[in-house]
């Protein structure tokens, strides 16, 4: 019998009654309109037309611009705006794919992107290069070499998780879970250690801003590398949701299906790494959407990958670019962290679903 959109949990994977393909349109709208408007708003207030003519002209039509829209909107528009919102589509994305695949891999509701060490292995490669690597280099390579060391920082995290937790034998999820608690702590440790031996103010400052998040360094220049990563992902993911769901099933119903689970937590926890290691080299720690968004698309269109991913990453992509839009506005002649506003908005919404217990996560 048919019933009405209820939450359901990872052993339900039973399509819901409303069409996916309605909700993936009606959110792939609703993203459209949020680009459109978040690079309206802002400290120059530009009209929502003059920003789809911008970028419409700049497209199909760019020596018909200077007829229809003034220059200052223009290089505000095409500039400085649009590339920080479309990297804010990008890492909204693939931080929520990354959200989904991690839950499923290590069968955990708490799981995240970060869950590997991928944020306090950034966070430490990051601050070796703040307190040491920012003398050697000067302007434009000083970014390139802090995402450098932040993405190298995530990576080897992740690698030292995955060594951890293959020793034994076979990787379980929670095996997975405490190695990347140990890996925390330890890179957590360390960069502690590195900041608390400086005397560098202005460094410890970067260093504090940089743990904050930011999508300040959304250029032209700096999308190409995030945006070819996250396209990769979303393809190789999209076509993996039959093992996905297995996951979600236990080991013993994989083997009865003759999958071997082990090999392919492995393989996406070397993707995740990558993915979620490029993402942070860009634009710093941003927590809690690849937490809460995984809840939110589950209780649309239920737990198969198939219906789940392309709704997760439409929902966290809408989500970074709007809580940007507050980051730049909520406070006067100055920007607050974006990673304060995620996790503003994150943790009270995590605590309502654990309150409501809408869903047990496979448990009957």
């Amino acid at each position: 019998m048919k019933t009405k959109i209820e939450i359901q949990d990872y052993k339900n994977l039973k399509p819901v009654k409303l069409s996916n393909t309605i909700i993936v349109i009606g959110l792939f709208i609703f993203l459209m309109i949020s680009i459109i408007f978040a690079v309206a708003i802002g400290s120059v207030k530009i009209p929502a037309m003059d920003v789809y003519k911008v970028i419409i002209y700049k497209i199909f039509s760019p020596e018909s611009l200077e007829y229809n829209t003034q220059a200052t909107f223009i290089d505000i528009i095409w500039q400085i705006r649009l590339p920080r919102v479309l990297l804010g589509v990008i890492v909204g994305m693939g931080l929520a794919l990354g959200g989904v695949v991690m839950q499923a891999t290590v069968q955990n509701p708490l799981a995240d992107p970060y869950l590997l060490g991928i944020s306090s292995g950034a966070t430490f490669g990051a601050t070796f290069f703040i307190l040491i690597g920012s003398n050697i280099l000067i302007g434009s390579f000083q970014n390139l070499g802090l995402a450098f060391c932040g993405f190298i920082g995530a990576f080897m995290a992740s690698m030292l998780v995955f060594r951890l937790s293959s020793i034994g034998g076979r990787i379980t999820p929670v095996k997975l879970v405490l190695s990347g608690m140990v890996v925390n702590l330890i890179c957590s440790a360390f960069s502690s250690l590195m900041i608390y031996l400086t005397n560098d103010n202005n460094a410890v400052r970067s260093i504090t801003e940089w743990t904050m998040g930011s999508l300040t360094a959304g250029n032209w220049s700096n999308l190409w590398l995030p945006s070819i990563v996250v396209v990769f992902m979303i393809v190789f993911f999209l076509c993996q949701c039959r093992i996905m769901n297995t996951m979600l099933l236990g080991d013993e119903a994989a083997i009865t299906l003759g999958i071997d689970l082990n090999k392919y937590r492995k393989l996406y926890m070397i993707t995740i790494a990558v993915l979620t290691g490029v993402l942070v080299a860009n634009c710093g720690i941003i927590g809690f959407i690849g937490l809460v968004i995984p809840h939110i698309t589950r209780s649309l269109v239920g737990s198969n990958h198939k219906n789940n991913l392309p709704v997760a990453m439409l929902i966290g992509s809408s989500f970074l670019v709007w809580a940007d839009v507050v980051a730049r506005i909520v406070l006067k002649n100055m920007e607050m962290p974006i990673g304060i506003i995620t996790s503003a908005i994150g943790a009270p919404f995590f605590i309502y679903i654990i309150i409501k217990r809408a869903y047990s996560f496979g448990e009957r």
